[in-house]
């Protein structure tokens, strides 16, 4: 398909809600609420989570982005080069190939920032990787795309939506930076936004958890982009854990960049494919987006479970052990977020109870239990 294509209305990947692909009728009312209140709820989740946010912190990671270059080494390394591997080792057709290739070299999407928040992962960082991986998107996914799709011939060009990645990047910048202006401005309202916005953050996963549900009784795709949908993202949540380990990053950020990995932008990714394909392979694609959204939410749920039982473990074992903290510390320990700066910066802020970086175990306990000294 011709770059041309793009702009016009007849073409069958671009069609309008009157003629919907085959298989996807009598859906388009459930996807426009879903637009619309994923519009609302992503703006009031990143404004709230920018006012966990503290500009000098997030200057700090600007400054020196150690936390972010691995992100991004993750986001437009690893996760494009799995994407190729999958296709190649599950002998994908060419138009398969491209869509996961497509998925795979997507900057990260909002559901990270949630997760981050409920794993105690570091928000600055967070927030940092999926801007800058926006932001770097506008070349690297051309890039990514020109360097594996070179295996496969194709009819047709493909298309990047730079003017949805642009819409991203301001839904994205403006909400974080009215957080952080809220949080400098008046830090008790900010920590009560924030609650509400962790809560709202919760409810988007279900929406989205939900949504994918009922319009799994339409889907029709191959079992093999199924099995593909379910174990990429948790390919990129391990590898993305391991690269951060491997590079001495902190625990903190080591979930942080794992989260961030394994959650693509599937927005971007439904935008390009209606761009780049015809109707008659697009909606077995977009079904594939869906299901990689689907498990991706799925995944990062089944982690926060994890991390929380294990947080509560943690708790437990401590009371145990220091019987007599149970009735002296009432008051909750501040959360891990941003706790972690490299290790030039850390004398620019007060780490408070929470060890250097270097003391992963100790820093991992003292995050989750009072203070009794």
């Amino acid at each position: 398909m011709s770059a041309e294509c793009a702009g016009n209305s007849t073409c069958p990947a671009n069609g309008t809600e009157e003629d919907p692909p085959v298989g996807m009728e009598g859906q388009g009312s459930l996807k426009l609420v879903f637009t619309v209140l994923s519009a609302v709820m992503v703006g009031l989740v990143m404004f709230s989570f920018g006012c966990s946010v503290e500009s000098r912190k997030l200057w700090l990671h600007l400054r020196r982005p150690w936390g972010i270059a691995v992100g991004l080494l993750c986001q437009f390394g690893l996760m494009p080069l799995t994407a190729y591997l999958l296709a190649i080792g599950f002998g994908l057709k060419p138009f398969q190939a491209i869509a996961v290739l497509i998925m795979g070299s997507c900057p990260g999407g909002t559901v990270s920032n949630v997760l981050t928040f409920w794993v105690d992962g570091d928000m600055d960082l967070s927030i940092s990787m999926t801007t800058c991986s926006t932001v770097a998107a506008l070349g690297m996914m051309p890039l990514c795309l020109y360097v594996y799709t070179r295996s496969w011939t194709l009819p047709h060009s493909l298309t990047i939506p730079y003017q949805s990645i642009g819409i991203t990047l301001v839904s994205l910048v403006v909400p974080v930076a009215s957080g952080i202006y809220v949080n400098y401005r008046w830090p008790k309202q900010a920590t009560f936004i924030l609650k509400v916005g962790a809560a709202v953050g919760g409810m988007l996963l279900l929406v989205v958890a939900v949504t994918g549900v009922v319009l799994a009784k339409g889907w029709n795709i191959d079992v093999t982009l199924l099995v593909i949908s379910c174990i990429f993202p948790l390919v990129g949540h391990v590898m993305g854990f391991l690269l951060a380990f491997l590079t001495h990053q902190s625990w903190q950020r080591c979930r942080t960049i794992s989260i961030e990995t394994g959650a693509q932008n599937i927005q971007l990714c439904i935008a390009m494919m209606q761009l780049s394909f015809s109707a008659e392979y697009l909606v077995q694609l977009l079904n594939f987006a869906l299901a990689y959204g689907l498990f991706q939410v799925l995944h990062g749920l089944l982690i926060v479970a994890a991390y929380q039982a294990y947080k509560r473990r943690q708790k437990s074992q401590y009371r145990r052990q220091h019987p007599e903290c149970q009735d002296i510390c009432s008051e909750k320990q501040p959360r891990e977020t941003s706790a972690f700066l490299e290790k030039g910066a850390e004398a620019a802020v007060t780490l408070g109870l929470v060890q250097p970086e270097q003391h992963h175990r100790t820093a991992e306990l003292t995050s989750h239990v009072p203070s009794c000294e």
